[in-house]
């Protein structure tokens, strides 16, 4: 199978030109954003279609011309993809899993960390002017993760590269799936309520579905303790934003980490850029260098496999 390619909007990860992707198939054509408006017409002729968290609906896929036999998401999440859509017309979907796991996993461990320093308030007491900290007692909250216990929502490769590192730090492991599994070494498997209810902070891992969007609402942050703090680094609607804001406001949870949020970035009014018990990330998680480029050729080995007829990584 031919394997002329065509990348919608590359820019969303070669926005500095270091992760190009010239080279994933003998036949590229590459645009840097692409309107919904212009998307046919870029597509047309094309056998494979990659794009980057781009919304690929239904309507879309329908109209797509029988050329198109790939649409190659460059990233683990496809919830921008319409998959029934995709069946009916015949159209396999590929993802590139796990490209970003260790990443992801040291932003975890570094919202952690800033968490459990009241690094937020730190920095903009320095901000101020405020130099208390350096001439008196330190004024803020700044504790161990050791002996605390973590809680892993969802326990695949990134989950578990998660708590590979807690357990380096010799925290304590919860971990709640998607379909119920025997306790590990270290790792004790629980119901989500329960996790909620046990954890000083709680990670979340699963995808975006119908299923799992605001998995996290009014009434299971209401579960945790108030010196909780949620880690957010896979998907924004995960977590019901305006309760999650409401929860911080109230000290019903002590914080939360989020390199990801429910729009994206948030609007300028938005009450995570000042809360002090909040450390704001821009969806930098998959983002460092080497992490792009393994992404740039992992869609590389998906299209090479699909044309040759051994596909990897498909979804439909």
């Amino acid at each position: 199978m031919q394997d002329n390619t065509v990348v919608l909007n590359a820019a969303r990860v070669n926005y500095d030109g270091k992760a190009g992707f010239e080279k994933i198939a003998s036949q590229v054509t590459v645009y840097d954003e692409t309107s919904p408006e212009k998307m046919l017409e870029r597509i047309a002729g094309h056998t494979v279609v990659v794009t980057k968290e781009i919304p690929v609906p239904g309507e879309l896929i329908r109209a797509m011309p029988d050329s198109v036999k790939l649409i190659c998401e460059a990233g683990t999440g496809y919830n921008n993809i319409d998959l029934d859509a995709a069946r009916e017309k015949g159209i396999a979907v590929c993802n590139v899993p796990a490209y970003s796991t260790q990443r992801v996993a040291q932003t975890v461990l570094l919202l952690m960390l800033n968490l459990a320093s009241s690094m937020t308030v730190q920095q903009r007491m320095l901000a101020a002017g405020d130099h208390s900290n350096f001439t008196d007692h330190l004024k803020v909250d700044h504790v161990e993760l050791n002996g605390k216990t973590l809680g892993v929502v969802g326990a695949g490769n990134i989950g578990r590269a998660v708590i590979r590192i807690a357990q380096a730090m010799e925290m304590k492991i919860l971990a709640a799936a998607h379909h119920p599994r025997p306790d590990e070494e270290g790792i004790h498997y629980v119901p989500l309520d329960e996790l909620l209810a046990e954890s000083d902070f709680v990670s979340l891992h699963c995808p975006l579905t119908t299923q799992t969007r605001h998995m996290i609402g009014a009434q299971q942050l209401a579960r945790m303790k108030p010196s909780a703090f949620l880690i957010n680094t896979a998907r924004g609607a995960l977590v019901d934003e305006a309760a999650l804001i409401a929860a911080l406001q109230n000290g019903q949870i002590a914080g939360a980490g989020l390199d990801v949020q429910e729009t994206e970035p948030p609007a300028a009014d938005n009450p995570l850029y000042t809360l002090d018990n909040v450390v704001l990330t821009p969806h930098m998680g998959w983002r460092g260098l080497e992490t792009r480029r393994r992404l740039v050729s992992m869609v590389a080995e998906n299209i090479r496999a699909f044309c040759a007829g051994n596909p990897i990584n498909r979804i439909v």
